[in-house]
């Protein structure tokens, strides 16, 4: 199906609508709140850990379960009143996770109780910067909406099933529980490595002059490796700064629609690609490349089917080193205000 690709972004726009509102890491905006106070899991009280432990796993149990009722009865009662969106997330991810032991990775103590409302009456975005061991590293989290309280936020994997997961968790202090105020299922691993093999590998295909190659790996380390958009951390840094040295002059300011890669066919159309990313849907040993392109009109699908196809080709013609790392290319051709046209292919069908 030519959507599944994107379940993991609708996955996390579920979450948007269904969590507390959230920033994208590292982004500063107005109207940020002084910093609160953030415990890390060593730092804070045997009786804090152990609850927030003891409620994350309850959790991950209840998602293990697909138990959507239990999860709706522990869940913060605002966001309780409308759990429709989050019964097919919980579905489709306890599928992948049903089977293993889950083991909580990290817990952090955000202590929000000192929010207050900006002058105007709006809730600023509340801050706090996580000391990790007493060194210089830090995890930083950046989340909007939050009304004052003390929250946690627990991050589970289930790494002992065929494909490894991470079950992430908000929670918010209500009386004598810990309710569920977020949660954020991700995968661990795309095309059967984790974010640290694509790191690694990204490393070293910027010592090979593989910039373009060395550009999508370092996109999927970071996707593997940042538990939610709204973390930010002196690791997930440090990846950043070496994909953006690593980046090809022509990526150095991304690929957006006001900034498209602009690449002529062999026959002189010019596409304008709006996006560059990878995916791993298709479960093959290999990613495949997404590519969006701009387009005046769909057209009939015999038309867009073979401008898709001559948009992959002028693409890999452009920069041959794409053909070897990745199984194939999915090219979207997209008008605003309407449904984009999806077609893939594998390299060898790419001509």
């Amino acid at each position: 199906m030519q959507w599944a690709r994107h379940r993991y972004e609708l996955m996390a726009g579920v979450m948007m609508r269904f969590g507390i509102g959230l920033l994208a890491a590292g982004m500063m905006v107005a109207g940020v709140a002084s910093a609160e106070v953030c415990t890390t899991q060593s730092q804070m009280s045997a009786s804090d850990r152990d609850s927030l432990v003891g409620a994350a796993r309850g959790l991950a149990a209840k998602v293990q379960a697909n138990d959507v009722s239990g999860l709706q009865a522990a869940t913060a009662v605002e966001y309780a009143k409308d759990f429709s969106g989050i019964g097919p997330v919980v579905g489709s991810t306890s599928a992948k996770v049903k089977d293993g032991t889950p083991i909580v990775e990290q817990v952090y103590l955000l202590d929000g109780t000192q929010l207050k409302p900006a002058a105007d009456g709006s809730i600023p975005d509340a801050q706090f910067f996580c000391s990790l061991n007493k060194t210089v590293a830090e995890a930083d989290f950046t989340i909007s909406g939050l009304t004052p309280g003390r929250y946690g936020f627990v991050i589970v994997d289930v790494r002992d099933t065929s494909s490894p997961w991470r079950l992430s968790f908000l929670l918010r202090e209500e009386g004598a529980r810990w309710a569920m105020a977020g949660f954020y299922p991700k995968p661990l691993s795309a095309a059967g490595h984790d974010g640290l093999w694509y790191w690694t590998q990204a490393r070293t295909m910027t010592a090979q002059k593989e910039r373009w190659n060395a550009w999508l790996y370092y996109q999927q380390a970071e996707s593997l490796l940042t538990p939610v958009n709204f973390i930010q951390s002196t690791h997930l840094e440090k990846l950043r700064t070496e994909a953006s040295a690593a980046a090809p002059p022509a990526l150095s300011e991304g690929v957006t629609a006001e900034a498209p890669l602009v690449v002529k066919g062999a026959d002189g159309v010019e596409y304008h690609f709006t996006a560059l990313g990878v995916d791993d849907s298709l479960a093959k040993d290999k990613l495949d490349i997404i590519a969006h392109v701009k387009v005046d009109q769909i057209g009939d699908p015999a038309a867009a089917r073979k401008r898709n196809s001559d948009a992959m080709a002028a693409l890999l013609a452009a920069y041959p080193e794409l053909r070897k790392p990745f199984h194939g290319v999915w090219m979207f051709s997209e008008v605003p205000g309407q449904n984009p046209f999806a077609t893939e292919l594998a390299m060898n069908e790419i001509h």
